[in-house]
């Protein structure tokens, strides 16, 4: 800890706080992104077929967001190994089971609908299908993210725990 005199704890306590601080910063990005998908399923859902093709080229270039899921689980995976505390070490755990089962929605169900439709700029005769499972395969995942982001809050209050 910062008051103890040690600089080894010194530097943990540095690095364990940048790092806790990437994961809740990361996780509320990606959060904001999961909520954008999620809060225009209602607008989009009943649009006709071209008009929601046109939609969904708004989503190009949205696969950057892969860097900061990646920096949101290997900063959720630092947290949980740098934590002696249990009661920061098992909700960060959580956190990070819930990020892995938003992705496991987007590789099942988001990511064979965007290859059938070459990323949503080829109309199969299935398209009603794949928008069904694209939408609704996001807002599952936000569910997920938002338990996510709302697991590191509990780790975050664990922190002011007394050891």
């Amino acid at each position: 800890m910062l008051g103890t005199g040690h600089r080894g704890s010194v530097r943990h306590s540095l690095i364990y706080e940048a790092v806790f601080f990437i994961a809740l910063l990361s996780t509320a990005l990606a959060l904001g992104a999961a909520l954008a998908h999620a809060l225009e399923l209602p607008n989009k859902i009943g649009m006709p077929r071209d008009q929601y093709f046109i939609m969904q080229q708004a989503y190009r270039g949205w696969s950057l967001l892969g860097l900061l899921l990646l920096v949101e689980l290997l900063s959720m995976v630092a947290v949980a190994v740098m934590s002696r505390a249990p009661w920061v070490r098992w909700p960060t755990v959580a956190a990070i089971a819930f990020l892995v089962c938003a992705q496991a929605l987007f590789w099942i169900y988001t990511y064979p609908a965007n290859v059938a439709t070459r990323n949503w700029t080829v109309m199969p005769e299935s398209w009603e299908i794949l928008r069904r499972q694209w939408e609704y395969s996001h807002a599952a995942g936000a569910g997920f993210q938002i338990l996510a982001m709302s697991a590191l809050f509990v780790a975050a209050l664990g922190r002011s725990r007394a050891p």
